[in-house]
């Protein structure tokens, strides 16, 4: 393929004759995927918008949540961080689960439909129940927060798990898969950014405490729940077939067990998303305790998210010409690096230093998500050679199961941190007068440790390319063997 065809393949340009909103070639359609493979924008969009949603549930619980509890509701910092992390542990174990049983599913019906939908449905009325505490009690609300979310966080891997391993399946064209990412992470932005942008402000206009928290979460979830609902009708046309058989969760977990790239990436990933997930949750103490406004909460997080839609186009280019692979490590440099800048400005109150340093973060952070979820498809096309089955949902439930630990552990990590330096629970319309050590801890934990955990995912990613290469040769000579 000459580089000018594979640009118009890239861009989705017709090759005669059209599928309106679908896939253009000149071929026919076949079970929603015409000859060719190359995606029209509708498609994109209705694959793409699913990540509104997902975007939402995993931002805004990382971003107020361990505020919610510690600050409104007045639970200790040691129970809210517990809290936390015991439904996200429930999602380690069950994502695998779910995503074995999204193959079955695809084997038996070509399809995976009826879990995206069972997520769906269920998310937002847990998700409004998460933050509609109805006792003015510490100890019962941490009760009521704890179980609300072990069930939203259960809903949500019904539909991430399969959700996650369509684009292994929605073209055969290495290029329109990495399409279908970059409208993905666009619209996971999108979601990050309603998430982060409105949610503080809707709980803050509404009058903060119980009542504000309460239609926050009932209108965030009714706008998550519309965009994840669209994207599992929109997405029933993606052909799903993971192998000759269904295989059972040991199986497949001992079938993926063999992919050394995958597992090497996974960990890279892992460290940036544990990263990401304490600056969510230190981000309202740095504004309440050190810029001395909860309101530049909404603030700092546009400033993080909202230049990702410029980011990821750029980080695109910028890849075709120098690889994914090196554009996300330098990525992750540069972000380790401003993050550990944000520790003196964070110190000095400096807000307009703190907006500046955020927006370096946010052009960072769109590589961050993008290069990794281009790569995991990938990784799972790699070994399809080598297994014979090319088993999306179980690579999915195990990066998602992985994903959803790292996102429970960075507020359970911050939440430590505040423990340990002695930070003071308040309610919400009186914020306690922190010692020194309790402000040099939150500082610490929203700038330091992040950047130490991004600097760790560095040395994996290196190692993931080195396994890739070989894990390519090898596929190479298994094919010829046969």
């Amino acid at each position: 393929m000459t580089a000018s065809e594979e640009d118009a393949r890239g861009n989705g340009v017709r090759a005669g004759g059209a599928a309106e909103g679908g896939v253009r070639t000149g071929g026919a359609v076949e079970g929603g995927v015409v000859d060719g493979g190359v995606l029209g924008r509708g498609r994109l969009l209705g694959y793409g918008v699913g990540s509104v949603g997902t975007g939402v549930f995993n931002a805004v619980p990382g971003l107020l949540l361990l505020y919610y509890l510690t600050d409104v509701l007045g639970v200790s910092a040691v129970i809210a961080g517990f809290v936390l992390v015991v439904p996200k542990a429930w999602d380690v174990v069950l994502n695998p689960v779910v995503g074995a049983a999204s193959d079955r599913e695809a084997v038996r019906t070509g399809r995976r439909t009826r879990l995206l939908l069972t997520g769906a449905v269920a998310l937002p009325v847990l998700f409004a129940a998460m933050f509609a505490v109805p006792v003015d009690s510490p100890g019962f609300a941490a009760v009521w927060v704890g179980l609300a979310f072990l069930l939203a966080a259960s809903a949500f891997a019904c539909f991430q798990v399969p959700y996650v391993a369509l684009p292994a399946e929605i073209s055969p064209l290495p290029a329109q898969r990495g399409r279908a990412m970059a409208w993905r992470v666009v619209c996971l932005t999108a979601g990050i950014l309603l998430a982060g942008g409105l949610a503080p402000a809707v709980a803050d206009g509404a009058g903060g405490g119980r009542g504000g928290y309460a239609l926050m979460g009932a209108v965030i979830g009714l706008l998550m729940g519309a965009a994840m609902l669209a994207s599992a009708l929109s997405t029933r046309w993606v052909p799903s077939s993971p192998g000759p058989r269904p295989l059972r969760l040991v199986d497949a977990l001992r079938t993926a067990r063999g992919n050394r790239p995958f597992f090497a990436l996974l960990g890279a990933y892992v460290a940036q998303t544990l990263a990401v997930a304490v600056m969510l949750a230190g981000a309202p103490y740095a504004a309440t305790y050190r810029l001395g406004d909860y309101g530049l909460t909404s603030l700092m997080f546009v400033c993080m998210v909202g230049p990702s839609a410029v980011a990821v186009p750029l980080w695109r280019l910028l890849a075709r010409r120098y690889g994914p692979v090196p554009c996300y490590t330098a990525a992750l440099i540069a972000f380790a690096l401003t993050a550990a800048a944000l520790y003196p400005a964070v110190s000095a109150g400096s807000t307009g230093a703190v907006l500046g340093l955020t927006v370096l973060v946010g052009g960072c952070y769109a590589a961050a998500q993008l290069f990794p979820l281009t790569l995991l498809p990938e990784t799972v096309h790699a070994d399809t050679s080598r297994t014979g089955h090319a088993q999306s949902g179980a690579f999915t439930g195990l990066w998602t199961a992985a994903e959803t630990g790292a996102l429970a552990l960075g507020p359970g990590a911050f939440a430590l941190i505040l423990a340990v330096t002695s930070f003071k629970s308040a309610g919400f319309d009186a914020p306690a007068d922190q010692s020194g050590s309790a402000l040099t801890g939150l500082t610490a934990g929203f700038t330091l440790l992040p950047a130490l955990l991004l600097a760790l995912s560095v040395p994996m990613l290196l190692a993931y390319r080195r396994l890739a290469a070989a894990h390519r040769r090898t596929g190479d000579t298994h094919r010829h063997a046969v």
